[in-house]
């Protein structure tokens, strides 16, 4: 009852408003301008009648007559099919593949093409990350047919001197597991010590999930990991970290991949002290030290990367530097080729801006001599005649 009321009332008013109007505007218009204004909506509203009218018509015209509705499939036959367009699942008995055609869609190679390009030598490096992208993708081959195996465990220890490629082979490990399906995003989260560990109660927590959301779906990198755990100090928040990073490595190994990376004696000590975590890590990768020939292989791209070379005897004396540099403390290897080529290069740019009346040839702008490399201090601190 209340709701056919309010009908009524909504009816009443449609109809009491256009009469309300119809006299105000009898009463207060001159009749001549009233009498238009009511040709004009009438005009307008049979427009807009006809129009409609008309449009209905024509889309009625215009629809497709309806056919008959195919068969339904049945739901076990559609998502095979769908599983073959995919190529996930051979069905076929005798269905086979080549590893190179899989090699070929994942885009592996790309990834070995850039790391050969980034890093000179390290041979025993590639061939472990060759051998774990074997093993992901024969297991991607053996899901298509149907067959599975547990997922491996890749959590890794990258250990070696600074400047031996740890975190670019890192790079590039996130973006293969990214590739062959082990991974959802393949980024790579770089961290240390402060990113993770708070300095007070309360703050560790908190950190470490924040970098772990992060780094889900990826790869969390953590530099100089042994510096998570200080026995030496009773009050360090570094073994609530620890313990944080045990839990979701073996429950969400599926999402993340964890590499530590490090000094090996010093990472030695780090698992001997967290049994645990060395337990949960799966591939231990060392990084030799560069050999002087790789070192400069290795400042010759550099080098060409920007443009520049070094001429014969500049060649010799960064040899000669590179074997002093070698057996002093804190050598980095290829970061120390590249801060020494910077170093040159300001020395290069300070020899020709002394002379500026001088004509400049191209090759003058990129070539270094051996006066640019022998004015290093490390030549003069040694007594060294330039």
């Amino acid at each position: 009852m209340l709701g056919l009321a309010r009908l009524n009332l909504k009816i009443s008013l449609l109809v009491l408003a256009p009469i309300l109007g119809v006299v105000l505007g009898w009463s207060y218009l001159p009749h001549f301008v009233f009498v238009l204004l009511v040709a004009c909506a009438a005009i307008a509203a049979l427009s807009v009648t006809l129009g409609r009218d008309a449009w209905r018509q024509s889309h009625q015209a215009a629809a497709p007559l309806p056919t008959a509705k195919a068969a339904p499939q049945p739901r076990v036959r559609r998502a095979e099919a769908r599983a073959a367009k995919r190529g996930e699942v051979l069905l076929s008995p005798d269905a086979t593949v080549t590893l190179s055609d899989e090699r070929a869609t994942a885009g592996v190679d790309d990834v070995f093409t850039s790391l050969d390009n980034e890093l000179v030598g390290l041979l025993p490096v590639k061939r472990k990350v060759e051998e774990i992208a074997s093993l992901l993708l024969v297991d991607r081959v053996r899901q298509r047919f149907g067959l599975s195996a547990p997922r491996p465990n890749l959590h890794m220890c990258f250990t070696g001197d600074p400047g031996t490629g740890k975190t670019t082979v890192a790079l590039r490990m996130a973006e293969l597991l990214h590739r062959l399906g082990y991974l959802e995003k393949g980024h790579l989260v770089h961290v240390m010590r402060d990113d993770l560990v708070g300095e007070f109660i309360g703050q560790t927590a908190p950190k470490t999930k924040r970098v772990l959301d992060r780094a889900m779906g990826g790869v969390l990198f953590i530099d100089e990991a042994y510096y998570l755990y200080r026995a030496s100090d009773s009050k360090d928040y570094g073994q609530e970290c620890i313990d944080i990073l045990l839990q979701v490595m073996e429950n969400d190994r599926d999402k993340l991949v964890v590499i530590m990376a490090g000094y090996k004696d010093r990472m030695d000590g780090f698992f001997e002290s967290n049994p645990g975590m060395s337990s949960r890590i799966a591939h231990h990768i060392d990084f030799a030290p560069y050999q002087l020939d790789e070192l400069v292989a290795i400042g010759r791209g550099m080098l060409d990367q920007s443009s520049y070379y070094l001429s014969d005897d500049a060649e010799a004396a960064f040899r000669e530097y590179l074997t002093i540099r070698m057996d002093q403390p804190r050598f980095a290897n290829a970061r120390s080729v590249r801060n020494e080529l910077e170093r040159a290069r300001l020395r290069h740019a300070h020899r020709l801006a002394s002379e500026p009346q001088l004509d400049r040839s191209r090759d003058d702008l990129m070539r270094l001599e051996s006066a640019d490399i022998l004015t290093s201090p490390i030549f003069s601190l040694l007594g060294i005649d330039e």
